[in-house]
């Protein structure tokens, strides 16, 4: 049987796979799978089409490509995560920039102007949290959570961390995974009618063993979260480090979290310049105080400036490198990849754009339009517009309990009307049965707005 060149796969000329499998002393590739169960072992033909031309493979995909529908065509109330926001056209043509689109990690062979637009990055987003020290950007916020808790496991050496039940379901998922198995988890209730975390339950579960509690604020589910300096007294109780996550596109008008005692301030980059992008284009970031205890303990890179030789001439690069798992693999902090450092560039981009009198503009914009809407679907018979009693900041819970209809049969009558509900809940938090999260934006004017209103109502009326 002739063995098939792949175009596209590597290594698979028979000469050279030959001498890789002589190198590791294999008779052939079957031996490598051999310790794969036979049961697990696919017996049948995988029925691999053909590879197709360049431009076959591009109308393939631009077929399956155009089923999708996006919120260029239907009005988007669906956030929970990856939210709908204003992205300014100069922070994609910065980013596009060949020097920042195919830079890679930043390395000294690279252009050096990078180091310094991730510097000024960061400090950009350390004015935001009121904080002294952030890093290059993470995956994701849940990355950046789960980095921040095992930060704090280290500078603690402890292992117990406490977890508000209304962290995202999805990170709360992500944080345990990347603990496990040397972190141990509890949750920690809240209540019902505020959505507040239940302060009773929290001071009978933090102890001496007591790593870390993580919270967010504003709430995955949208409510803000008040009680941020009698959490932080608790944690400072037992010699808990706090740490919080936050939406940064809410500090134009919400204190930071290290106003009210957050040791380590974490959250998602994705509001600030990032496009939805069917979920891409998300991010992360880590904030501290400028303290060796935690500047030791980040895994990911942070670029400093300091004066060169030249008087009046100042350089960017890497500070304390070598706790980063680039310098030393096997003794990193913990393994860090390429990162998201073109993110970072773009959300230094769009906050230096607003400044502070931008994000409080558009911190107020979208408060004012997210409790206009909530008024008008309080005037629904069966709608509860906000479940919470508690102040919001962009999200909120709708509930629909009263009408009678499922979140999926509503979603599915809005879809019909060109209009994306907000997320079911029914499956994450099922004790509100049948209620939904609703995000509502800058990008959301008046008319948008009673769009969606007049369509509720026709819905749960008929």
């Amino acid at each position: 049987m002739t063995k098939k060149v792949h175009p596209y796969i590597p290594n698979t000329v028979p000469e050279v796979q030959n001498q890789m499998l002589k190198e590791i002393g294999a008779e052939s590739i079957m031996e490598l799978y051999s310790c794969i169960p036979e049961e697990l072992q696919l017996k049948e033909d995988m029925k691999i089409p053909e590879a197709l031309t360049e431009y076959g493979l591009r109308r393939h995909i631009e077929s399956l490509l155009s089923k999708n529908i996006s919120t260029n065509e239907y009005l988007n109330f669906l956030g929970a995560g990856c939210w709908q926001h204003f992205v300014p056209a100069v922070c994609d043509e910065v980013n596009q920039r060949s020097e920042f689109l195919t830079a890679y990690a930043g390395e000294p062979y690279e252009d050096h102007g990078r180091f310094q637009a991730l510097f000024e990055y960061q400090s950009l987003v350390a004015e935001l949290v009121d904080m002294d020290v952030v890093n290059v950007p993470t995956f994701d916020w849940g990355q950046a959570a789960s980095t921040s808790i095992r930060m704090a496991a280290r500078i603690t050496g402890k292992k117990k961390v406490l977890l508000a039940k209304t962290v995202s379901p999805e990170r709360a998922k992500i944080i345990t995974n990347y603990g496990s198995p040397e972190l141990e988890f509890e949750f920690i209730g809240f209540d019902k009618d505020s959505g507040l975390l239940d302060l009773a339950d929290l001071k009978n579960k933090a102890d001496g063993n007591t790593a870390a509690i993580y919270f967010e604020n504003p709430s995955y589910l949208g409510f803000i979260e008040s009680q941020g300096t009698e959490i932080s007294e608790i944690a400072k109780a037992h010699g808990v480090i706090l740490v919080v996550g936050v939406d940064p596109i809410s500090l134009g008008v919400l204190a930071p979290p290290s106003h009210y005692g957050a040791d380590i301030v974490c959250g998602d980059l994705q509001p600030l310049g990032m496009h939805m992008n069917f979920s891409g284009g998300q991010a992360g970031f880590i904030a501290t105080r400028d303290e060796e205890k935690f500047i030791h303990e980040y895994p990911s890179r942070l670029f400093g400036i300091i004066p060169t030789v030249k008087e009046g001439e100042y350089g960017f690069g890497d500070v304390a490198y070598e706790r980063t798992s680039f310098a030393l693999r096997e003794k990193g902090k913990e393994s860090v990849g390429t990162q998201t450092a073109l993110w970072g560039i773009t959300a230094g981009v769009y906050l230096s754009l607003l400044g502070p009198n931008g994000m409080y503009e558009l911190g107020q914009t979208i408060m004012q339009n997210s409790q206009y809407c909530v008024k008008k679907l309080n005037k629904i018979s069966g709608v509860k517009g906000s479940l919470f009693t508690s102040p919001f900041f962009k999200e909120f819970i709708i509930d629909f309990n009263e009408t009678g209809l499922s979140v999926e049969t509503i979603n599915a009558r809005l879809r019909e009307k060109k209009i994306f509900g907000g997320k079911d809940l029914s499956q994450e938090f099922p004790e509100f049965g049948q209620s939904a999260l609703y995000c509502v934006t800058e990008v959301h004017t008046r008319e948008d707005l009673d769009r969606l209103i007049e369509a509720i109502e026709e819905i749960v009326s008929n």
